[in-house]
């Protein structure tokens, strides 16, 4: 049995893997190189979803996902993170539409929640939205999928983590790594760690990790750029993938923007990111086109994360074969399998494997 395991990384799969760890009797020490729900996790859509994700068992891992944070919302009290609205999609030409077509059987295929909804039913879920700019029928629409505000998510499973005797090192990044029977970790404060176990939970800086202990982890890192509006009375209950425009309610009465075009708009220079105010206007504009009453929002803030996106696409899951003490936790749409993807691969890393769960997912693959 494993004593002592370290989690590089306190987003929401390092927080979710800390909190597993931590409710099986380990001792956990979380190395944050900054603030908990600093990085990528503090900068996402946080749309919780398994629409049109392959192969099969990609497919089944978000489902179970989804299923972990439902479960989840219902046992903590107080729980105000997880919002289960459903998602609206629909499509601005034919082209589109087959896709969106072909993405709905797909999904009806595998037992996954969707209909068609007409204009006039759509008006009666979301009563501000303007019917001009929705089509007259075939609005997808994913009556299971939601959003989740990530930093609160983080917080509760920090705490829960905390609370049985996890440590929390922030401000603090790992530098070196030494694995082998036992790991031992060098921090930049000159700390040292040894433990049983670690687990790589660093999102856009995992192959970064991985290299400290001798391993190639080939990632395809992209950035996304989410526009934040200030407080406004304009009624969205859901997550609405519109052609123009992606947004959903982010609390306090704040909306929150995106499209993928606007992705390309973010430039780094000298190690500082900016976003073309133009095409945030043109994503504001969109917005207010689709919800009138987002006329008299203003941009409260743009955000740029760093999407962590293995290069095949899938997460990187669990133990590493020739290293048995190392672990990954790694994947884009960690919101959706944070919950439950963490909590397989603490149970994992405390030597109790979770081969039917996690083979697809494993780092070997990009050994073959």
């Amino acid at each position: 049995m494993v004593g002592h395991v370290v989690v590089i990384g306190a987003g929401v799969y390092g927080a979710a893997v800390a909190a597993g760890l931590a409710k099986r009797g380990a001792r956990v020490t979380v190395v944050e190189a900054g603030a908990p729900a600093g990085g990528t996790s503090g900068a996402t859509f946080s749309w919780t979803n398994s629409c049109g994700k392959q192969p099969r068992s990609y497919h089944d891992l978000s489902v179970a996902g989804m299923a972990a944070h439902q479960r989840l919302a219902a046992a903590a009290p107080h729980s105000d993170w997880y919002h289960e609205g459903g998602n609206l999609e629909w499509a601005a030409d034919e082209v589109g539409l087959e896709r969106l077509r072909a993405k709905v059987a797909g999904v009806l295929e595998y037992g996954y929640g969707a209909r068609w909804l007409t204009k006039a039913e759509v008006v009666a879920l979301e009563p501000d939205i303007n019917p001009a700019g929705l089509p007259t029928g075939e609005i997808a629409y994913f009556p299971h999928e939601g959003w989740v505000e990530p930093t609160r998510l983080i917080g509760h499973l920090l705490a829960t983590a905390l609370s049985r005797g996890a440590r929390l090192l922030r401000d603090d990044a790992a530098i070196d790594l030494d694995v082998d029977t036992t790991v031992k970790i060098r921090l930049t404060s000159g700390k040292s760690l040894t433990a049983d176990a670690v687990v790589n939970c660093a999102g856009p800086h995992a192959a970064r990790i991985a290299e400290l202990a001798g391993l190639t982890l080939p990632m395809r890192n992209t950035l996304g750029v989410l526009i934040y509006t200030s407080p406004v009375a304009v009624s969205v209950s859901r997550v609405v993938h519109a052609p123009h425009v992606h947004l959903r309610p982010d609390g306090g009465g704040r909306l929150l923007l995106h499209t993928h075009e606007i992705d390309s708009a973010a430039r780094v220079t000298a190690g500082k990111t900016e976003v073309d105010p133009t095409a945030v206007e043109g994503v504001v504009a969109a917005g207010r086109a689709l919800y009138p009453g987002l006329r008299d929002a203003t941009v409260e803030s743009v955000r740029v994360g760093e999407r962590p996106i293995p290069a095949d696409g899938l997460p990187v899951l669990g133990r590493v074969t020739t290293l048995p003490t190392f672990h990954f936790a790694v994947s884009h749409s960690g919101t959706t399998l944070s919950v439950h993807a963490g909590d397989l691969v603490a149970a994992e890393a405390l030597g109790d494997p979770q081969d039917e769960a996690l083979a697809p997912f494993r780092y070997e693959r990009f050994l073959a």
